[in-house]
């Protein structure tokens, strides 16, 4: 395994991220930090917890003149906890590197006023969400023609359709001569055909193919439709999970789940599209200090956060491809814990998590709720 110093970063950077025990790189930032070093355009897929921020971050770091006003770097992220997060992973690495890199987040719903005010102080990096940064864009208050290096982070979001031609007119607004590096957990052929269209001869890393971590157990329990919230409400009195986050494909029901789920003394936060940036952080604070022991959330809103201590995944409704069963499931079970993934189903959804199983080598081992305990199902 490689260390960081045979990237030849600063030693700065490498202190400052021995000082968060970040001492060797994972597979994607082995692979794309070089590439991204000599300023080449990158298409990166890899799994979710594979420390694919970090991939970006440094090259960006290393090749960042700090005395410089002008802007260099535009991260671009699908939600606005996610550019919250990654705004912190770039405060904290300047901190610790002992830095003067100057970042700011830019995102849409929230007081224009206090962006353009943060724009003033000539941040180097800014990290937003496309539809605000092609605003003050077009308002003429983000110089766009400054930036050398563009991100767009989960790009399989990023590219669909609901937000392809945003990305596409920011990329507009830039010279020609930018670099564009695009990383996400999966990709679809046709996000990938709209990701190199815009590059120029880019490498593409494909790590999305390695083996699922071993150290989470897949469990199921088989109920029935209208049952399903009950179940996860004795579920969780079942299994006690220290951190729980709960998969629901409807943004509509998380209120309703929450609602029930506290009725019953269980404390549950929800992370809701329509909320305000405030709600959701509070949300999330509640979640990340413990005073909440379950997250409910869609996959686009719990995409790319980063939840440590989180020990159960669970699908009250299971996602809608196959590839992104192992990204729900894969944000339990890091740096070593171990983790559980548990998926109600009815039974015309078992062949689902058969498909699963054929494609990633990995059983699902059949449960169900008993005085209070979760068992093996008795066959």
């Amino acid at each position: 395994m490689k260390t960081f110093r045979a990237f030849q970063i600063q030693n700065t950077l490498i202190e400052g991220l021995h000082k968060e025990n970040i001492s060797e790189p994972t597979a994607v930032q082995e692979a794309a930090i070089p590439i991204a070093l000599q300023n080449l355009d990158l298409l990166a897929t890899a799994a979710t917890g594979s420390g694919k921020t970090l991939a970006y971050l440094l090259p960006a770091f290393e090749r960042i003149d700090t005395n410089s006003k002008e802007l260099n770097t535009l991260i671009l992220a699908p939600t606005h906890e996610l550019v919250v997060q990654i705004n912190t992973v770039i405060k904290r690495l300047a901190k610790n590197s002992n830095t003067s890199l100057r970042s700011t987040t830019i995102v849409g719903n929230v007081n224009i006023k206090r962006q353009l005010e943060a724009l003033k102080a000539k941040p180097q990096i800014i990290v937003g969400t496309p539809g605000r940064v092609l605003e003050l864009i077009q308002m003429k208050k983000l110089k766009a023609h400054q930036v050398k290096t563009i991100v767009i982070d989960e790009a399989d979001k990023l590219l669909s359709d609901s937000n392809h031609k945003n990305i596409q007119a920011i990329i507009k607004t830039t010279l020609r001569d930018r670099q564009i590096l695009a990383f996400s957990a999966s990709l679809h052929p046709t996000t990938q055909a709209r990701a190199t269209a815009m590059m120029k001869d880019p490498t593409v890393i494909d790590l999305s193919a390695e083996k699922p971590n071993l150290d989470i157990n897949h469990f199921c329990l088989v109920v029935e439709r209208r049952k399903k919230i009950i179940t996860l409400r004795k579920l969780l009195h079942a299994v006690q999970p220290k951190k729980a986050l709960v998969f629901i494909n409807r943004n509509e029901l998380i209120q309703e789940v929450v609602d029930k789920l506290n009725y019953h003394h269980i404390k549950a936060e929800g992370v809701f599209g329509n909320a305000t940036k405030v709600e959701r952080k509070a949300a999330l604070d509640a979640f990340r200090s413990g005073k909440s022991t379950v997250l409910i959330a869609s996959d686009l809103l719990a995409r790319g956060l980063d939840l440590p201590e989180l020990t159960h995944v669970i699908n009250l409704d299971l996602p809608s491809e196959v590839n992104e069963y192992i990204h729900r499931a894969g944000r339990t079970g890091r740096a070593g814990n171990k983790g559980t993934a548990i998926s109600l189903v009815s039974e015309n959804e078992i062949n689902f998590l058969m498909g699963v199983e054929k494609k990633f080598d990995i059983e699902f081992e059949v449960k169900e709720l008993s005085r209070g305990q979760l068992i093996d199902r008795a066959e």
